[in-house]
């Protein structure tokens, strides 16, 4: 059995099997919400509206959400069965502390029973995936930006830098100003972010992004509730 690879970021989670040339063959969300159990009386719909991070800015703060979300994954999504479980690689992310690997080493093998563990940075990772074994790697994520020069297959920690600044933070600023625009209307973060996905761009050069502010037009959005949105703001460069 190809060992298991596994990425989890701050929004969302990519495994697979270690085959070339093959794409991840689950994507899934990060974010959890709460489910009833069969011994349960609490109100579904208050469960239902509680949603749990179990990593937020490259970071595991949420270790029974973590282990749920590994075991779905293991066992649901890459068809493991109890007692014959396979190996894992793990991305790890730059700049973890030590106690957070330590822990998730005891978890895979006391939890999963894995017969083998091996956790790589993820700046490395990047920079194999390029056909490379130097080089600089830059990964802009939904909670954290990541900067780590690859020497021949080793991070430079000294030369490194992790900036926790990401998607969620562009997703909130877009969200402020939705709301000036819009005051009577209620966001939900989670429809912010489908419509940043939706309307935002980047642009090559000034020209480019002087051409797009020109030409930009008022849109109205309808919301799943039947609220209308209004993007009534000019495109903002950062």
């Amino acid at each position: 059995m190809e060992a298991v690879v596994i990425d989890a970021g701050s929004s969302l989670l990519k495994a697979g099997y270690a085959v070339p040339d093959r794409n991840p063959a689950m994507i899934v969300p990060i974010k959890m919400r709460g489910m009833v159990e069969d011994d349960q009386s609490a109100d579904i719909e208050v469960l239902q509206d509680i949603s749990v991070d179990p990593i937020v800015r490259g970071v595991i703060n949420n270790w029974d959400a973590m282990e749920d979300l590994l075991h779905y994954v293991f066992y649901t999504g890459l068809g493991w069965e109890v007692g014959n479980e396979g190996q894992v690689l793990f991305a790890d992310p730059l700049l973890t502390p030590k106690v957070i690997r330590e822990q998730l080493v005891q978890l895979m093998f006391e939890t999963f029973n894995v017969t083998g563990y091996y956790a790589s940075e993820q700046a490395v990772l990047s920079i194999y995936a390029a056909g490379r074994i130097s080089g600089c790697a830059v990964d802009v994520g939904h909670g954290k930006i990541d900067i780590a020069p690859v020497w021949e297959g080793a991070v430079l920690h000294n030369a490194s830098k992790k900036l926790e600044i990401g998607g969620m933070d562009l997703t909130e600023l877009f969200a402020r100003e939705l709301g000036k625009s819009n005051p009577n209307v209620s966001l939900d973060l989670s429809i912010v972010e489908n419509l940043k996905e939706t309307y935002g761009c980047t642009t090559e050069d000034e020209k480019a992004f002087e051409e797009i502010s020109n030409t930009f037009q008022e849109e109205k959005h309808t919301l799943p509730d039947g609220q209308v949105l209004k993007t009534a703001f000019k495109r903002k460069q950062f």
